[in-house]
């Protein structure tokens, strides 16, 4: 095995877990703190889930000799942050990360229920991912009529470098986001030392508490966001890659780290998509069969920068909430207008998915559950209206 290590797959995996990192830990962040995480809890989360998902990239690339790469579950934050504060506080909502950790396992050993996931419709699961996603969206926006000196800057540095290479956008706008908060935000007396105090990894343990309602606000939603937005396609870049690996394992596997980084605030990893591609392509390797020593090393620099989250959400803490949603609102413009695009594109779907997209996006929560179920659930009775009408016709 170490005689495929290359130094061309030593820099794809640096690079994989880099633009993984950057891109979306501040969506990650946003979504802990949103459902009730601490300061403390969140960075504990942050560190859980780069550890997990480091640990269960090498583990599934040594054993079966493919470029799995693994991420947390970007969409399913996004979820969290909309969802907001359930019954039962930070305590129920890890007790529904573990439910859904739990059921993506079950959906990868029990072949049922991973049907069922697979025969959710695609456009109504872009759909209510398009309507998650859409509050977070105008984030930027609302950063520069915030503050124009400092969100401003983080939106060009975006576009500007976005128009050259789409890949280091949202590193830039990161960037820009550190140098805004070191020059233009007032630091507190002790903030140094303590960022220098949280370089010191630190997990928080929660207790899980389960209740219906952050089952059905939070544990449903995102499995199925997890499922639909993450761990299908994953599966499908790998084979546009000519690599056909059992989805089932991989799925259980992915769940099983799920769980155990649930006790310290994780909520979920999963197969990833847009990492998936750069592990899986001719830049990790010219030998296809060499490459899956990109996800492995990318799975040791994860590791690296879990046990740094303690100082990155510290400082991050340092500036005002709406520029770090700002950063997280550009990490996911992508997202929102693939999903959107596909939740709209086939006719016969098309209404149902504009009423689970609204749903969603209003952010209603009726019974303590969170419009994301709700959306799903009347998007699919207008479907299934539909349907039988033109049964009937």
């Amino acid at each position: 095995m170490f005689r495929d290590f290359s130094v061309q797959s030593l820099f794809m995996g640096l690079l994989i877990a880099f633009v993984g990192f950057a891109s979306s830990f501040a969506v990650v962040l946003h979504g802990l703190t949103g459902v009730g995480a601490s300061d403390a809890q969140a960075a504990s989360g942050l560190m859980a889930l780069s550890i997990s998902m480091g640990v269960c990239a090498i583990v599934i690339s040594a054993v079966t000799r493919l470029p799995v790469s693994i991420a947390w579950s970007t969409p399913g934050a996004a979820l969290l942050a909309s969802a907001g504060a359930v019954e039962g506080g930070f305590s129920a909502a890890v007790g529904a990360f573990l439910v859904c950790g739990l059921l993506v396992v079950i959906a990868g050993l029990w072949k049922p229920l991973g049907r069922m996931v697979s025969s959710i419709p695609p456009a109504l699961a872009n759909a209510m991912l398009a309507g998650v996603l859409l509050s977070l969206c105008f984030a930027p926006a609302k950063a520069i009529a915030f503050n124009p000196l400092l969100g401003l800057p983080i939106v060009l540095a975006w576009a500007l470098v976005g128009s050259v290479n789409r890949l280091y956008a949202v590193p830039a706008a990161l960037l820009a986001f550190v140098v805004v908060i070191a020059l233009g935000v007032e630091m507190p007396a002790g903030a140094l030392g303590g960022l220098s105090a949280a370089l010191v990894p630190k997990a928080e343990f929660v207790a899980p508490a389960f209740n219906a309602a952050a089952t059905v606000s939070i544990a449903l939603p995102l499995f199925i966001v997890t499922m639909a937005s993450q761990n299908i396609p994953g599966i499908a870049v790998l084979k546009v890659n000519d690599y056909h690996p059992a989805p089932g394992p991989l799925f259980a596997t992915t769940g099983f780290f799920s769980m155990l980084s649930a006790p310290f605030g994780g909520h979920a990893v999963n197969l990833a998509a847009i990492t998936a591609a750069m592990c899986a392509g001719a830049d990790s390797h010219p030998d296809r069969a060499r490459r899956y020593w990109s996800a492995i090393n990318a799975g040791i620099a994860y590791i690296a920068f879990g046990l740094l989250a303690g100082a990155v959400t510290t400082f991050v803490g340092l500036a005002p909430p709406v520029l770090i949603e700002a950063v997280a609102g550009l990490a996911l413009i992508g997202a929102f207008s693939s999903s959107a695009m596909a939740a709209f594109t086939e006719a016969e779907t098309r209404e149902a998915a504009a009423i689970t997209f609204l749903v969603t996006a209003s952010g209603v929560s009726l019974a303590n559950v969170s419009g994301a179920f709700w959306g799903l659930v009347a998007g699919g009775l207008m479907l299934a209206l539909a349907r039988l009408a033109k049964r009937r016709a």
